[in-house]
């Protein structure tokens, strides 16, 4: 028994199970992080949008296009944003939450024919309600990026991802 506890320790020991990683190491990876290019999804459809609760003290109601839901390698998670006002107004973006930094961008403005206009966006602390609900809730439970697009729609649909609220990963 004690020769199977002695090998398990060394696996772990050797494949580096358990351990996090250094400052310099984490401060490394995002000297050298690099983001993907990005391409637009079309317009979103009513029949596609997923509801989700953007923060108590707003009237507006929020939405994410499910087939625009798309996890990069770069550790960004992508997608189309729908905002509807109390009077029936509707901005439409596409906007990544980086799940590292806990950063946003806006890729690109919906036009009303359903076009896109793109933004040279720069990333920026999210700060409002519904960016902080979409990266803790859904798209970045522990701090780590979903890994599919179907886990984003299946934590949307749940109300918030199964994960949400544990300790991040390094």
């Amino acid at each position: 028994m004690r020769q199977v506890a002695a090998l398990a320790l060394l696996a772990c020991t050797v494949s580096g199970w358990g351990q996090t990683k250094s400052d310099w190491e984490r401060q490394d990876e995002e000297r050298n992080w690099k983001e993907i290019e990005v391409a637009l999804p079309r317009a979103p459809r009513p029949e596609d949008r997923l509801p989700f609760f953007g923060g108590s003290s707003q009237d507006m109601r929020f939405f994410v296009d499910r087939p625009s839901i798309s996890t990069g390698a770069d550790g960004v998670v992508r997608f189309s944003l729908i905002a509807v006002s109390p009077e029936g107004a509707e901005n439409i973006s596409v906007e990544g939450v980086r799940c590292k930094s806990g950063e946003y961008k806006t890729y690109a403005i919906g036009r009303a024919d359903g076009t896109w206009s793109r933004r040279d966006g720069t990333w920026r602390a999210g700060r409002q309600r519904w960016q902080q609900a979409l990266r803790v809730e859904f798209f970045c439970p522990q701090g780590v990026p979903i890994t599919t697009a179907a886990e984003g729609v299946d934590a949307l649909r749940r109300g918030g991802h199964p994960n949400k609220g544990h300790t991040s990963r390094d």
